[in-house]
C-alpha cells in the first residue's frame, strides 16, 4: 500500500529541493524558540539562522548527544532548554525511563503528533496491509512513544486488536478467536511467542496470521532471525524502526524485504557519519555508518544533527515496490558495540553468526563481556541456547565458534545450554549482559 504515493515515488535526487526550504524554516524557528539550540549554534560560531546555510552546510554543524539533553533537564525544566513551544500548544507528552531519576519528556504540538501519524502510515503500508484487516499489537499506548504508531492502524483502514505488553494469555486468546491477518511486536517476542505455542502443542503455522510487522529492536532483518519467524508463523515478516526523540516508525520495509525504506520525507532529514571521527559519510550504496537525524517540520522539541548511535548499512538502488527512497538495515547500536582486541563487534552480529546453526539452537543469545566498558579482552562469552530435542556437543559448540571468528574476526567461548534457560521478554530482549563483567580495562 503507498499510502501517499506522491511523495513515496519523488525521485529521490529531488528530494533535497524540497526539503532544504523546510531546513532553512526549520533553523530559523530554533533560533527564535529554542534556548537550546540558540545557545549551542551561537557557540559555535553561527550568530545568525542565515550563517547556518542550508542543507549542504549541516555538516558544519556541531552533533546533538543524547547527554546534552538530559543535562537540560531538571524539576523546573522538566522537558529541557530545547523545548520549543508552549505547553498549553502540546497535546501529547510521552517518556522515555529515566537513568538520573528524572524520566525524558517528548512533547508533540496537534502537527508534530500528525507528521508521526503519516510517517508511521507511509511506513506500515509499505508492508503489504489491506484495509479492513485485524491487526494485533503487543505496544503500549503509553507512555511510551510506540503509542503514537498506533493511530495510523485506523488511518489506514484496519481494525486494531490492542493488547499491550504482559498479556500474553490475552494475546493467545485474541489470536485463536478473532482470527487476525497482521501481528505488531518485537522480533524477540515474536520468537517467544513460537516457543510458547511450541511447548503447548498449538499448531502456528496453520494460524491466521499473514503478515507478522516486528519493531522496537535489531533483529527483524537477521535472514536467519527472519527465516526462523517466518517458518515458526508461515507468515511474512518486514521490520520498521524510529527513535523516539525524532519520530516512530521511520523506516519501514516493503514486502520485497530489502531494507527499511525512509519514511519520513519531509518531515526528518538524514546523514551517516563515521561514529568514531563525527565527519559525514557521503550516502551511497552499501555505505555504512551512524544514523543522525534532523527535524524539518518540528515544533514541539525539535532537534538537530541528533546522534541516534544506530548503526546501518544504506542502499539506494531502486526497489522493485515503487518506492524512491533509501532502505537501511540496522546492524547495532553504536553504545552497544564492544571491541575485542582492537575489533569491533555488535552483539547483534553474534547473533546472527549463531541462527546460522538452526535447527541446533533455539535463536536466543547472551553475549557477556567480562569486563565493564567497551573494550574487552579474548574469549568473548556467549551463551547459546540449544534447540528442544538437540544434545549439546564439543562439535557444535566448536563450529559456532570457528564460524564467529571466521565471520567476525573475534574470539569466543561459546557456552550451550538448555532450552529455556535464558530469560524471556513481552517486550524486548536483553542481548547484552554485563553481570559477570568486572571493572573496565585500561587503556
Amino acid at each position: 500500500m503507498l499510502y501517499e504515493p506522491e511523495i513515496e515515488t519523488l525521485p529521490w535526487s529531488e528530494q533535497r529541493r524540497h526539503d532544504d526550504p523546510l531546513y532553512r524554516e526549520q533553523i530559523r524557528y530554533l533560533f527564535a524558540q529554542s534556548r537550546f539550540f540558540c545557545e549551542k549554534l551561537k557557540a559555535s560560531g553561527f550568530e545568525t539562522p542565515e550563517s547556518v546555510g542550508g542543507l549542504d552546510e549541516i555538516g558544519n554543524l556541531p552533533l546533538t548527544e543524547k547527554d546534552e539533553l538530559r543535562r537540560s533537564r531538571s524539576e523546573a525544566d522538566p522537558i529541557g532548554s530545547h523545548l520549543a513551544a508552549p505547553l498549553d500548544d502540546v497535546v501529547r507528552i510521552f517518556s522515555t525511563s529515566g537513568t538520573t531519576g528524572i524520566p525524558s519528556y517528548i512533547p508533540l504540538t496537534a502537527g508534530d503528533l500528525d507528521n508521526w501519524i503519516r510517517t508511521s502510515c507511509r511506513s506500515y503500508g509499505a508492508s503489504g496491509l489491506v484495509p479492513r484487516q485485524r491487526i494485533v499489537t503487543t505496544y503500549n499506548a503509553g507512555p511510551f512513544v510506540a503509542g503514537a504508531a498506533l493511530d495510523a492502524f485506523p488511518r489506514l483502514g484496519l481494525c486494531h486488536i490492542p493488547v499491550g505488553t504482559g498479556n500474553t494469555e490475552r494475546l493467545l486468546a485474541a489470536i485463536k478467536l478473532l482470527k487476525p491477518q497482521v501481528m505488531a511486536c518485537t522480533p524477540s517476542y515474536a520468537l517467544h511467542l513460537a516457543e510458547i505455542g511450541q511447548a503447548r502443542g498449538l499448531n502456528l503455522q496453520d494460524s491466521s496470521f499473514e503478515r507478522i510487522m516486528v519493531a522496537g529492536e535489531p533483529g527483524g532483518g537477521e535472514p536467519a532471525m527472519r527465516e526462523k519467524l517466518e517458518d515458526a508463523w508461515n507468515a511474512q515478516v518486514t521490520e520498521a524502526m524510529g527513535i523516539g526523540d525524532i519520530s516512530v516508525s521511520l523506516w519501514g520495509e516493503c514486502e520485497e524485504q530489502q531494507g527499511m525504506h525512509f519514511s519520513g520525507r519531509g518531515f526528518v532529514h538524514f546523514e551517516l557519519i563515521d561514529p568514531d571521527t563525527g565527519e559525514q559519510v557521503p550516502i551511497s550504496n552499501g555505505a555504512r555508518g551512524e544514523l543522525v537525524l534532523t527535524h524539518l517540520r518540528h515544533r514541539g522539541a525539535p532537534l538537530l544533527r541528533f546522534r541516534t548511535r544506530d548503526h546501518v548499512v544504506i542502499w539506494t538502488e531502486p526497489c522493485r515496490c515503487g518506492r524512491t527512497a533509501p532502505r537501511v538495515r540496522c546492524i547495532g547500536r553504536t553504545d552497544d558495540m564492544l571491541i575485542v582486541r582492537g575489533v569491533n563487534v555488535f552483539p547483534s552480529a553474534i547473533r546472527e553468526v549463531v541462527n546460522r546453526f538452526a535447527p541446533a539452537v533455539g535463536g536466543v543469545v547472551s553475549v557477556r563481556p567480562s569486563a565493564k566498558g567497551v573494550k574487552q579482552s579474548p574469549p568473548l562469552k556467549v551463551v547459546v541456547e540449544l534447540a528442544e530435542d538437540a544434545a549439546p556437543s564439543d562439535d557444535l559448540r566448536n563450529r559456532i565458534e570457528n564460524d564467529i571468528r571466521a565471520t567476525l574476526v573475534v574470539t569466543t567461548a561459546v557456552h550451550l545450554v538448555p532450552p529455556g534457560t535464558l530469560p524471556r521478554s513481552e517486550y524486548k530482549s536483553k542481548l547484552l549482559d554485563f553481570s559477570e563483567a568486572k571493572e573496565a580495562l585500561g587503556d
